[in-house]
């Protein structure tokens, strides 16, 4: 994903927009690409912002969104349960492939922490 300009070249762009330039004169003058500029333009003409859009996924819509109360359910009941037997598990039972890595960090997300006790035995908390 691209990175954003930033806000000050933004309302450059944009203030020489509004000043009379056209967007390829404005685009030429602060060294961004054409597009650019008429993005920014018709950003400010349906929004009257220049700010950038929210980037990404909106949160909660994932694949495992639906599962959320299954897969806390199990990490409860079975705190030393690996990533790879959780997604065998989910494999199994709902039907749903997924990482081991994308269940670490949706479980992350859900606020559960690899933690080992003082016996080095290993435990999920919450």
């Amino acid at each position: 994903m691209g990175k954003s300009s930033s806000s000050d070249l933004r309302v450059r762009i944009i203030g020489e927009i509004e000043r009379g330039q056209s967007c390829r004169a404005a685009a030429r003058r602060f060294g961004v690409a054409p597009a650019t500029a008429v993005r920014l333009a018709r950003r400010k003409a349906e929004t009257g912002s220049v700010a950038p859009a929210r980037q990404g996924r909106p949160a909660g819509s994932g694949l495992l969104a639906a599962h959320v109360a299954t897969l806390v359910g199990w990490v409860e009941a079975e705190g030393d349960i690996t990533m790879p037997e959780l997604a065998a598990r989910l494999l199994a039972e709902k039907a749903v492939t997924v990482h081991p890595a994308s269940l670490s960090r949706f479980l992350r997300v859900q606020g559960f922490r690899f933690k080992k006790n003082a016996a080095g035995e290993r435990n999920r908390s919450r």
